[in-house]
């Protein structure tokens, strides 16, 4: 499921599939994309490249495309593949940079960037 927020420039994915279940939080405001893995109890964060992640508005049409249709034939998939590597617990400051929503999604997890 997919909830937009345009007043907070927020987009919540919420991705239940057993073991590949997930949520992702796409803030605008910040510029920050979060995914918690539930089977890998941890958070992968990046920054949003406005050359490869769709505006708000336009993944709200994507998003409506998708329901009324059943398949969105678009170039503007967006697929992320993340490699593991070093983490780290958030701290304070990260949770400035990356906003109050990523916050409750990944406090406690190992944050991979």
């Amino acid at each position: 499921t997919m909830t937009i927020h345009s007043e907070e420039r927020i987009v919540d994915v919420h991705v239940r599939s057993g073991v590949y279940s997930s949520d992702t939080i796409f803030d605008y405001t910040h510029g920050y994309i979060a995914t918690r893995l539930f089977s890998r109890h941890a958070c992968f964060i990046m920054k949003i490249k406005k050359e490869y992640i769709p505006e708000l508005e336009e993944i709200g049409r994507l998003a409506f495309e998708r329901q009324t249709m059943r398949d969105v034939y678009s170039p503007n998939n967006v697929w992320a593949q993340f490699q593991a590597g070093n983490s780290r617990m958030g701290h304070f400051k990260d949770w400035l940079l990356y906003g109050k929503q990523i916050e409750n999604l990944c406090t406690g997890l190992p944050l991979y960037e």
